[in-house]
């Protein structure tokens, strides 16, 4: 199973929403996962992390992640190329690097060079910006590549953000 999180925020108020699909092209979820929660820290500059890793923490809880291959997030898991943790690397590491974890953003972040990998998917020349830790980068960035989708984001990223954004 691989899982794909977000998180939407409303004040002070996080829904967070995991994606479970078996396979990287896989067109529809197996299960969809949400959470809601109150009392949501504020956002500090270049801590995003303290916001949301709480909240994928605690809806993962509520997941069996017995048959869990790796977790997909909004975002970066590596913010330089020393390897300063992102939203994902500090993931990986509470979760004392049980499994691997895949960044995808979709702005640049020019403090890092050689620890990402663009993938430009369909017909757009925007592309996608992939960091990893646990998997190889360039099998990260193909998995990203290979998921269903004839656009710039993946099928099932797109569905991870549409249910975020549900009332």
């Amino acid at each position: 199973m691989i899982l794909a999180f977000d998180t939407y925020y409303r004040g002070n108020s996080a829904k967070t929403v995991a994606v479970a699909f078996e396979d990287w092209a896989d067109h529809e979820p197996v299960e969809i996962y949400h959470e809601s929660i109150e009392g949501i820290k504020e956002y500090e500059p270049g801590q995003f992390y303290k916001r949301e890793l709480p909240c994928i923490l605690s809806l993962l809880q509520n997941i069996d992640t017995k048959h869990l291959e790796t977790i997909v997030v909004d975002g970066y898991v590596v913010l330089d190329d020393v390897g300063k943790p992102g939203l994902g690397g500090h993931l990986y590491e509470k979760l004392e690097q049980q499994f691997p974890v895949i960044g995808v953003a979709k702005s640049n972040f020019a403090k890092l060079q050689k620890n990402k990998m663009e993938v430009c998917r369909g017909q757009s020349l925007n592309p996608l910006y992939i960091t990893s830790k646990g998997t190889a980068l360039s099998k990260a960035a193909e998995n990203i590549r290979n998921m269903h989708g004839a656009y710039r984001m993946p099928t099932l990223l797109k569905v991870l953000d549409q249910e975020t954004r549900k009332e």
